[in-house]
């Protein structure tokens, strides 16, 4: 069995149980008895069609084992397999992580506004130990280094990527366009987790457990993953001033926390460009995300649904841009 020679050990699979959620990669909860032992894994392998913009496996395994070496709390990584013809395709296994990730159950708790603010300014200072790690790290070589300044390049990347829709999406083009347009200077790209928002933590007792689901990371601008995270699209409807932060809590809380943590503060007149860009991405992603079932082939009401968010995404991005004021040169 591969798992036992990699390991070493003697291992067998008990159950295996596919996951909900995981739309751009599927999850299997794995049951395990190592060497007598009984152990809880995740497997993480490419569902039926791998988007342009995630990382292979081996990639992101890569990237979580880089993060828990700095103390970022992630579920541990195990092995990673680059052999399709182990199960059909590669993938990844890390430790169970326990708690509550639906982004739903955590912005709808009856307790959020006590727990929120704290949780808010943990994530912040777990963002900053994220954006500590900067190139050149050899064990990151396999990450793309942005030869335009990093918002450019987020911007094009999405371009490229929407070229394979299969319907026009002229709105969505005008506000890569503009993006591309009005890119601001980046000091000194980071890594960037790339989905950093409610839905991508594990949390227990309303404390944080675990950062989720690497596959969008990539060499950016720190100030993208805070444009994500308090963007209107990931906060699931909880848009009052004192839940800006995803759903759960004041910017305030959120940005104090990567403050305190940060080696360079955040920028906060740059925020409205990169909550632009999160309004867009999303978009791109949900275009990509729809096509998967419209003409992939995939029968997935949650595929087909998906699809439908990105005229609400476009609107968002329409009216921020019409608002926009520019920051300061950075």
């Amino acid at each position: 069995m591969w798992v036992s020679r990699e390991l070493g050990a003697d291992t067998v699979i008990a159950a295996a149980k596919l996951l909900d959620g995981g739309a751009v990669q599927e999850n299997w909860r794995l049951d395990v008895a190592v060497n007598g032992e009984m152990a809880t894994w995740v497997m993480r392998t490419d569902a039926d069609q791998r988007l342009s913009l995630s990382l292979d496996r081996e990639a992101e395994f890569a990237v979580i084992a880089a993060v828990a070496k700095t103390g970022v709390p992630v579920a541990k990584p195990i092995l990673r397999c680059a052999d399709a013809s182990v199960i059909g395709r590669p993938f990844l296994i890390q430790t169970w992580s326990d708690g509550q990730a639906q982004a739903r159950q955590i912005t709808r708790d009856a307790d959020l506004a006590e727990f929120g603010p704290g949780l808010a300014r943990e994530l912040g200072r777990t963002l900053a130990m994220i954006h500590a790690i900067r190139p050149p790290q050899p064990d990151l070589a396999m990450l793309p280094f942005a030869v335009m300044q990093p918002a450019r390049t987020e911007a094009n990347r999405l371009k490229t990527a929407l070229t394979t829709a299969s319907q026009a999406r002229p709105a969505l083009d005008y506000a890569l366009a503009w993006l591309d347009t009005h890119a601001p200077a980046t000091q000194q790209p980071t890594l960037v987790h790339g989905d950093y928002r409610t839905g991508n933590y594990m949390v227990r007792d309303h404390k944080l457990m675990a950062i989720l689901d690497w596959e969008l990371s990539h060499w950016g601008d720190p100030h993208e993953d805070i444009g994500w995270f308090c963007a209107r699209c990931w906060r699931f409807g909880n848009d009052a001033t004192d839940q800006e932060a995803g759903g759960i809590a004041p910017r305030r809380a959120f940005y104090d926390g990567y403050n305190e943590a940060a080696q360079v503060k955040i920028d906060e007149a740059a925020i409205p460009y990169w909550e632009i860009m999160a309004a867009a991405k999303w978009a791109v992603l949900a275009v990509l995300q729809g096509d998967r079932f419209l003409t992939g082939g995939e029968n997935s009401i949650e595929l087909a649904l998906t699809g439908l968010m990105a005229p609400e995404m476009e609107f968002d991005c329409l009216e921020a841009i019409a608002n926009f004021k520019p920051s300061r040169a950075r």
